[in-house]
């Protein structure tokens, strides 16, 4: 989810993307590559393997950063998703005017949401012939990104050599006139700049974190032998910020330039994923979806606050069988979006508050803590799965999640606290990924809807 980076490192960048040139070359067919585990060359779905970004054993692990940067992380995305619906442009640094001529720095530039240390990951293939790479899965942002040589500013640690365009027989970079780099604005929420005739991108991120380079056309690899040509993504030449050790990013938003929505006329426009716990492993299904058993389904909710987020509305939540005790009202009076990459659910402040006290009433003969970061409904010790009592989230038509004791709670410090896995919001509700792990979750944007089924990951 995208919002605005001081534009020094954006502009300043110009200076140097001048400098290099890539080679435009032909494509390759569809379903040629030897990447991930399943495709369907009649244009069903494609599954790609999922990882929780602290499971030891994903290919881009961040088991080594204390839980509490992930929460102050998982903070930033919030507040900025906040600045973002309420159109407030990030403040452009006055400095900045006796570097630049101010005409070229004058657009305000709109926040986002934090990305990375929250968000799971996957691997894709990219070039011709085709390497493969772990990007970060995010539903909440649009337009696909990975870094690339020679890394002209900066490239973070990621897994594996970062990627050469000069090494792929069929990759290009995207002139300034085309379609593509018109659409950035609408894509990144950041004007796009123009060296050389090369179309530059601006991808940032509310704890700082950001993306600059080439927008760039090559041929992307998924599935077992699923090949999609002049897929459009950034070529990154100024990479800074909390990716943890990724190649880039998948975007699986609605705008048209996601990954998504370029491979929705081959595939379908749908996908599904199971986000896993720490000790299991989940999936991404890109393609339509063949209304299997066990789902309910809840409309996909328009939106003029972002048209490309996915909105919902949460009907009632349940402690031990019984709706908590807050009106109706109160679950509407701010928006509710599902997001991949926000690790704690936000409620609106009075709903949250609900919970929490419906939720401390069948925990009596535990001790209470201190909050611990944005977690305020704590106790010492660690919680039998057996003493927590059932949550659901029941939303519009119906559909329900009736959530495991992993998902209600959260295990802090070595077991010593353990506290309740959401916190309140005062602009915007959100189903976060804590709630979701195990899930199937489907995104039938096709058909405007949203569906869930239990027990979905290995």
């Amino acid at each position: 989810m995208e919002m605005g980076l001081p534009l020094f490192y954006a502009l300043s960048i110009l200076l140097y993307l001048a400098s290099v040139a890539f080679a435009e070359n032909t494509s390759p067919a569809l379903c040629s590559s030897k990447f991930n585990t399943k495709c369907n060359s009649n244009s069903s779905s494609l599954h790609l393997t999922l990882y929780h970004p602290r499971n030891p054993r994903s290919p881009a692990s961040i088991s080594d950063v204390p839980i509490s940067t992930i929460l102050s992380h998982d903070e930033a995305r919030v507040k900025s998703l906040a600045l973002r619906f309420s159109k407030i442009p990030s403040s452009r640094p006055t400095s900045l005017d006796r570097h630049f001529d101010t005409k070229s720095v004058s657009d305000p530039l709109t926040p986002g949401g934090s990305v990375g240390l929250g968000n799971y990951v996957t691997q894709v293939g990219i070039g011709t012939p085709a390497t493969s790479y772990v990007m970060v899965v995010d539903t909440g942002s649009s337009l696909s990104w990975m870094q690339c040589r020679p890394c002209t500013v900066s490239c973070h640690a990621q897994v594996g050599t970062v990627f050469n365009p000069k090494s792929s027989n069929t990759y290009r970079a995207i002139t300034c006139s085309a379609t593509e780099c018109t659409s950035l604005r609408s894509a990144t929420l950041n004007p796009s700049a123009c060296s050389s005739n090369v179309c530059i991108y601006q991808a940032s991120y509310g704890d700082s974190s950001f993306s600059v380079g080439y927008l760039s056309k090559d041929t992307l690899s998924l599935g077992s032998h699923f090949a999609f040509p002049n897929f459009t993504y950034g070529c990154g030449q100024d990479n800074e910020g909390l990716f943890g050790k990724s190649a880039g990013l998948i975007g699986l938003a609605r705008n048209k330039l996601s990954l998504l929505s370029q491979l929705a006329p081959k595939l379908g426009y749908a996908f599904s994923y199971c986000l896993p716990t720490t000790k299991s492993t989940g999936f991404l299904s890109i393609g339509s979806y063949n209304n299997p058993a066990g789902f309910s389904y809840t409309p996909l909710v328009s939106s003029s606050l972002d048209d490309a987020l996915y909105f919902l509305k949460l009907a009632y939540i349940s402690v031990a069988g019984k709706p908590i005790a807050v009106p109706a009202s109160a679950y509407g009076s701010i928006p509710t979006i599902i997001d991949s990459g926000t690790v704690i659910t936000r409620l609106q402040s009075d709903v949250y508050t609900a919970l929490s006290k419906a939720f401390l009433a069948t925990m009596r003969g535990h001790k209470r803590a201190d909050a611990y970061s944005i977690l305020d409904t704590c106790f010492k010790g660690k919680v039998a799965s057996t003493a927590v009592a059932a949550v659901a989230l029941v939303f519009d038509g119906g559909a329900t999640m009736k959530l495991r004791p992993e998902n209600i709670m959260i295990s802090l410090n070595n077991g010593k606290l353990t506290c309740l896995a959401f916190a309140p919001a005062t602009s915007v509700s959100i189903i976060g990924n804590t709630q979701q792990q195990t899930f199937k979750v489907v995104y039938d944007v096709a058909g405007k809807r949203l569906g869930f089924a239990a027990s979905g990951c290995r």
